[in-house]
């Protein structure tokens, strides 16, 4: 369903009863009776799992899957798969300039990518009181699975040209595919950039901001948003991160929300950060309300911010805690 997302952000930010958006999308499986592979592996399990997910909880939008293996697979990279695990790169697929040189664009629609633009098809139909949102990653993150973060880090220093041929092919396939997932019906993108999270700020300036960016403006506009994710240690970043141009900020838990939210100009949403490993999926629900409740404190007074979790909900959170997380936001609204 089309929106305008200009309009819808200022809605949110007017909007007394305050609503959540957390990276919800894997835990959706047992809802929806099906493993982790199942959902990976096939766009109507993921659009009948982000339905699931819509009918249980009054999310502020729908997000598909973070799964953060899909375009590297569709470059080429190896993907380990688990019936319950969440995909993950193995090994790396560049190693020298030249193999970086020879690298391949690749179409989209290859690999899962064109199962994810199957389930924002059958999603934005499945889901029409609600903005659509799909995954994508960041192409700092991306060029670093292609060629193994810690040694992609190390080319920074050692070869940058080399790194910036990559975050350019990296950048050029994200365009592509941020299009046809709005040609879907989408409307906008999550985009992952936790890699970024790793850079100085001078850094993140040269080789994360400027492929973002142009991300950015080749895709939003008032009705197609782009949300930036980093859950990495972003305050000192902060001033590059606003540099890009994306009308939502979402920050993990590396960091307190207290101390970033002034960076961010009022008028783009900021989400975050109750944290998906020690609340979500090994809290219980008393700890997720009092950690909810602490940061509803935190943030009141910032009619930009947006209740979320830190990063992706892990699949195995019980739905205890994901209750008690939408029950403690329930029961802090103004009478």
């Amino acid at each position: 369903m089309q929106r305008n997302m200009t309009e819808w952000i200022d809605e949110v930010r007017k909007n007394p009863e305050r609503r959540a958006l957390p990276v919800l999308s894997f835990p959706g499986a047992h809802l929806a009776g099906i493993t982790i592979l199942d959902l990976v592996r096939h766009g109507e399990l993921q659009a009948k799992c982000m339905k699931a997910i819509a009918d249980r909880y009054p999310t502020l939008a729908s997000v598909s899957n973070m799964d953060l293996s899909v375009e590297a697979e569709a470059f080429g990279c190896t993907v380990v798969y688990g019936e319950h695990e969440v995909p993950t790169v193995t090994g790396n697929l560049i190693e020298t300039p030249e193999q970086a040189d020879a690298l391949r664009i690749p179409e989209v629609g290859d690999g899962r990518t064109g199962e994810c633009l199957k389930a924002i098809r059958i999603a934005v139909d499945g889901i029409p009181d609600r903005p659509v949102l799909a995954g994508i990653i960041g192409p700092f993150s991306l060029a670093g699975r292609l060629m193994g973060l810690t040694e992609f880090i190390y080319k920074v220093i050692d070869d940058p040209d080399m790194v910036h041929r990559l975050l350019d092919k990296a950048a050029t396939f994200q365009i592509r595919y941020a299009l046809a997932l709005k040609e879907a019906g989408a409307n906008g993108v999550v985009m992952a950039e936790p890699a970024a999270g790793l850079l100085s700020p001078a850094w993140n300036t040269e080789f994360s901001l400027p492929y973002v960016k142009r991300i950015v403006d080749a895709v939003q506009d008032d009705r197609f948003v782009v949300a930036y994710h980093n859950c990495g240690n972003t305050v000192p970043l902060a001033e590059g991160i606003v540099a890009n141009g994306a009308r939502i900020y979402h920050f993990g838990n590396a960091i307190r929300m207290k101390d970033i939210i002034g960076l961010i100009p009022s008028d783009r949403l900021v989400l975050g950060n109750v944290d998906p490993a020690s609340q979500f999926a090994r809290g219980t629900p008393e700890s997720v309300a009092a950690a909810v409740s602490t940061l509803l404190d935190d943030m009141r007074g910032h009619d930009n911010f947006v209740l979320s979790s830190g990063c992706d909900i892990p699949p195995q959170a019980p739905f205890e805690n994901i209750d008690a997380f939408f029950r403690a936001l329930a029961d802090a609204q103004p009478a």
